[in-house]
């Protein structure tokens, strides 16, 4: 609520004073009062928790303190920022997180509070530097922008709930180092520590694919990790092994306890036992950098850990819900974290579902048992995230079950492999034969994955389902379990009238698609995307080095297409550019070449130009030629040519849309 309708901390304080007045004039009632206004009392804490989260909410916006970045830059002024992180090495960067501590106008110096993104370039990079490097540039910074491409992540809302506003291209001239490594005692303790698993990885472990491997499903270091084989471990469903979640988390609790177990045989070492346990449980959390779903299991442990010392050996339910309670007290924007999300119904749903599928079958043999709780479990799991795996990831993955069967023990032994070699690293001989042995365990888990994905039918993919089809499915599988678990008769109702609400909007929707017209020119830096969408049916203008871009089509394009319902048609590229074209009832124009002064020809009239490449031209010199209704200005086009083309149009009074700045362009009819 606090989010999406932004309320004032004047109304959520007045909330929740309001509230507070009411509950404790409550405790004034006596006898059958009391009793029968009881339900008033559960309201009251309700919208006391409610005002409460509002509140907290608000506090946890960087936009809301008064030394923010937000609220206090400007573009005149020089800053100082200190690296929070080792640089991780992009295609034509080095990318790190940065925090500002002071603005420098003339001879003023302010403190400030607020993280920024800073990219280096690469070919003008030359000193190393370290988290706590202290740097000083007077680059403006820049507004964090999201695309504007259909169906695209919310990048700009991801970089707002970590507390990052701004971001900055810094050359070789732009910065100058100040001092070097300020950091705290502790955060150099964790980067040492993530630094030196990094490299025991690295030298042990030959391949470079299965090094990323190896660091993702340690640590959760996912710059080495192969962005090819990161997509087949998703078509596949067991995506969940690289991501360092609970499973890492509940490994790691079990060898703990195992190891430390003798020191709970004598009372002066007992208390010793939890100590270690939860000091290397949250260490472990922080050096993988402390993802959601990695707290969610730290806290859920935690909680555990101090039931058994207090003899609280509370409901797992009462665990689950109080870890997410202590976490979103903490962080309350998690609630958006994908990561998050997926874990907690995982947990919930295998505490749900797993025994009553497990106990549909009785297994004489041991070993058949132990695939078959494996199988429930993957079973289980899959329940209640499959919605939320459809809404955000828009595939189903058709053999995850036999995939996990493999891949879950496969994964488990490769992970007490890693963790063998980290301890091992200072024994070189030893490290480098356990290094040589994991090196062949992960070669054949992915040559078993990227044969599973190529498979007929592996991949259940284009679905596309909005944010109510999700939750009438999840009331779908709430009202047939609640029949079939808790012989619950009005849950087929709910459960049925669910499934119709679906399949209703899912019908209205194709209908929509069925009917559609649509231009779409792409925000992609420095390349020609376009597509045309005619109902259920698209013709895409793309750069040649387009079509191999994998990461293109998984990150960009295929989710617009797949949120459009539209499938390919073969066109002809050259006979689109440079010529006029009819779509629907609009003309549009596609120019990516210069074009010669007209003074005879009758000029064209189009509704919508389209300018992309780098052609030489002028603005005086299109409109010799053109009427525009509108000039749209691909991302392909170099950043000084478009500012000249903007100030043309401005002074014309001709709309001008510029996708690199303003989005993608989506003209739908």
């Amino acid at each position: 609520m606090q989010w999406y309708k932004q309320i004032t901390l004047d109304v959520s304080v007045t909330i929740f004073v309001s509230a507070l007045f009411f509950a404790l004039l409550f405790q004034w009632l006596r006898g059958y009062r009391k009793f029968k206004y009881q339900p008033v009392q559960g309201i009251l804490i309700g919208v006391l928790l409610l005002s409460l989260g509002m509140m907290l909410t608000w506090f946890k916006d960087v936009r809301h303190d008064p030394q923010s970045l937000y609220q206090t830059y400007h573009q005149n002024q020089a800053l100082v920022a200190v690296v929070q992180e080792p640089l991780s090495e992009k295609e034509r960067s080095y990318k790190a997180e940065a925090r500002v501590t002071h603005l420098i106008q003339k001879d003023s110096v302010s403190l400030v509070t607020g993280n920024i993104l800073i990219y280096f370039k690469k070919d003008s990079f030359h000193t190393k530097l370290a988290p706590g490097s202290k740097i000083l540039f007077s680059k403006p910074l820049q507004e964090i922008k999201n695309t504007g491409n259909p169906g695209a992540f919310d990048y700009k809302r991801y970089c707002l709930f970590n507390g990052i506003e701004y971001q900055v291209y810094l050359t070789g001239d732009d910065w100058t180092l100040i001092s070097e490594q300020e950091i705290s005692f502790f955060k150099r303790a964790l980067i040492n520590a993530r630094t030196f698993v990094l490299q025991a990885i690295r030298n042990n472990i030959s391949g470079k694919k299965e090094q990323g491997l190896a660091e993702a499903m340690l640590i959760g270091y996912r710059d080495d990790l192969d962005k090819t084989l990161l997509q087949s471990y998703t078509n596949t469903g067991v995506v969940h092994v690289i991501a360092v979640s609970g499973m890492h988390l509940a490994l790691l609790y079990w060898i703990l306890n195992l190891i430390l177990q003798p020191l709970l045989k004598s009372k002066s070492t007992k208390w010793l036992h939890p100590v270690l346990v939860l000091f290397l449980l949250w260490s472990f959390a922080f050096i993988t950098g402390g993802a959601a779903s990695i707290v969610r299991a730290a806290v859920m442990f935690s909680l555990i850990t101090i039931g058994k010392e207090l003899n609280r050996n509370a409901s797992i339910y009462n665990v689950l819900a109080g870890a997410a309670f202590v976490q979103l007290c903490y962080n309350p924007y998690w609630l958006w974290d994908v990561g998050f999300q997926l874990s907690y119904f995982a947990v919930l749903s295998i505490l749900i579902f797993y025994k009553p599928i497990y106990q549909l079958f009785y297994l004489k043999s041991k070993w058949l048992n132990y695939v078959w709780q494996l199988a429930s479990v993957s079973m289980a799991a899959q329940i209640l995230t499959t919605p939320l795996s459809v809404y955000y990831f828009h595939q189903f993955p058709i053999y995850f079950l036999i995939t996990n069967l493999v891949v879950v023990p496969a994964s488990t032994i490769i992970l007490i492999a890693t963790l063998l070699v980290v301890i091992f690293s200072p024994l070189t001989t030893i490290a480098s034969i356990l290094g040589y042995g994991l090196d062949l365990c992960i070669k054949w888990l992915n040559r078993f994955i990227e044969w599973m994905e190529q498979l007929p039918l592996a991949v259940w993919g284009g679905l596309q389902i909005n944010t109510l089809q999700s939750i009438l499915l999840l009331l779908t599988i709430i009202g047939f379990a609640a029949l079939l678990m808790a012989k619950y008769k009005h849950g087929i109702w709910i459960g049925l009238f669910s499934l119709l609400a679906f399949f209703i909007i899912r019908a209205y929707s194709f209908y929509v698609a069925d009917n559609q017209h649509k231009i779409i020119v792409y925000n992609v830096p420095k390349l020609n995307v376009m597509d045309f969408m005619n109902g259920r049916q698209f013709q895409s203008i793309a750069d040649t080095t387009v079509l191999d871009n994998l990461s293109l089509h998984n990150y960009v394009l295929n989710p617009s297409r797949i949120v459009q319902r539209v499938q390919a048609v073969s066109t002809d590229k050259s006979a689109l550019l440079g010529h006029a074209l009819f779509f629907g009832d609009k003309r549009i124009l596609i120019i990516d070449s210069s074009v010669s002064e007209n003074k005879k020809a009758e000029k064209l009239v189009a509704d919508i130009v389209v300018l992309t490449g780098n052609p030489k031209l002028y603005m005086s010199r299109l409109l010799s030629h053109v009427i525009p209704g509108r000039i749209v200005v691909s991302a392909a086009v170099p950043a000084w040519r478009t500012k000249f083309w903007e100030k043309d149009c401005d002074s014309l009074n001709i709309p001008l849309h510029n996708v690199a700045t303003s989005g993608a362009f989506v003209w739908s009819r």
